[in-house]
């Protein structure tokens, strides 16, 4: 199956799962002030669903093939439902993530919590529907996840690793938060941070859950499961957030469906900030620090911050990071308990993670 074919195999399968888990049972009665309110919350959750990348369930899905998943038609089913619980998780992550941040769009269209607010722009309103929406589709991916397990090998250790992502995640937004005490007096112990926070907020459900859940669900033995997603995923995690946070400053907003510089609007403590304040002369660190500390930045400011970022170096200097990060992952698909054509398959499929790399392609484990 081609990757178009399969992206809207996962696109049309999402849709269907989001719409029977996050609706009532049936024959159940809401008074006339309340339902049309759970209707309109539960179509959000749909359309919140739609789009996107779906480069986790991708990669879930042809790790799952490359590494000799059973290939009858229960078994594809069941794994095809388990990728889309990672979607439906992420998605849940992002109505959150887009609350706390106040974004205004999401994949182009308004943020679920703007949408929420109705024709009257009730931000309160908006903001509390948003936050059990998330809740919804967070629970309503663990019961995918759940069922799409028991049609699996290793049930009881794919619910775990499912529930770790989970946690790891919830880990990783409270790290998000705190980074902003960081000091930025120190760049070293910034660009750590910041990259603890793309661990355990980002990686963890990107590339490491995929990676085990598919191993697992491969009938790999749990311990090697998730020690190969952790070498092979955690890397490579860090390189697309990395990417990510690149594309933030020099790609579009027609290209991303968010406005350019959203980071730098929200104050994030970034290793971009970090790579510009441990390349800046004293006058631009004490620019840029002023910027960050500030309570809002204007468009200017943020276009400054963009300037900067480029000439202390700091774009060149995580282009660099992206590609160790990426060597590591191919050296990790290297080691891999797997046969040539699976680590081909399973390069060409990581490497959509990282599009932004300028690398000569070269065969898994080669020097």
């Amino acid at each position: 199956m081609s990757t178009t074919a399969t992206l809207d195999t996962v696109e049309t399968r999402i849709a269907d799962l989001v719409s029977t888990f996050v609706r009532l049972p049936q024959g159940v009665r809401l008074d006339e002030s309340c339902e049309p309110i759970l209707q309109a919350t539960t179509h959000q959750a749909v359309t919140s669903s739609e789009g996107g990348k779906r480069l986790r369930a991708l990669l879930a899905l042809d790790a799952y093939r490359a590494l000799g998943g059973d290939a009858g038609r229960e078994r594809r089913d069941a794994m095809l439902d388990l990728s889309c619980a990672i979607e439906v998780f992420q998605t849940a992550a992002l109505v959150h993530d887009d609350i706390i941040d106040d974004a205004d769009l999401r994949r182009g269209k308004p943020a679920a919590h703007k949408a929420l607010a109705g024709p009257d722009h009730d931000a309160a309103l908006g903001v509390g529907l948003g936050i059990m929406l998330g809740d919804l589709l967070a629970t309503a991916s663990v019961d995918i996840a759940n069922d799409a397990a028991h049609r699996l090998p290793s049930a009881d250790a794919i619910n775990r690793a499912f529930l770790t992502m989970h946690r790891e995640v919830e880990i990783g937004q409270v790290l998000d938060l705190a980074a902003v005490h960081c000091p930025m007096a120190d760049p070293a112990r910034l660009a750590r941070t910041s990259l603890d926070v793309f661990r355990w907020k980002t990686a963890s459900y990107t590339t490491i859950a995929p990676l085990e859940l598919a191993m697992l669900a491969a009938g790999y033995p749990p311990e090697q499961a998730r020690s190969c997603a952790l070498d092979v995923g955690e890397p490579l995690g860090l390189a697309f957030q990395l990417t990510d946070d690149l594309i933030d400053v020099i790609g579009s907003s027609s290209a991303t469906g968010k406005p350019v510089g959203g980071d730098i609007r929200e104050g994030k403590r970034t290793v971009l900030l970090a790579d510009a304040l441990a390349g800046a002369t004293d006058e631009q660190r004490g620019e840029l620090i002023a910027v960050f500390e500030a309570d809002a930045r204007t468009e200017a400011q943020t276009a400054r911050v963009i300037d900067l970022f480029h000439h202390t170096g700091a774009i060149e200097r995580s282009r660099r990071r992206i590609e160790e990060l990426w060597r590591r992952s191919l050296d990790a698909i290297a080691h891999m308990p797997a046969d040539d054509d699976a680590r081909r398959t399973l390069t060409a499929a990581c490497a959509r993670f990282v599009p932004s790399v300028h690398y000569t392609p070269r065969e898994p484990g080669s020097m």
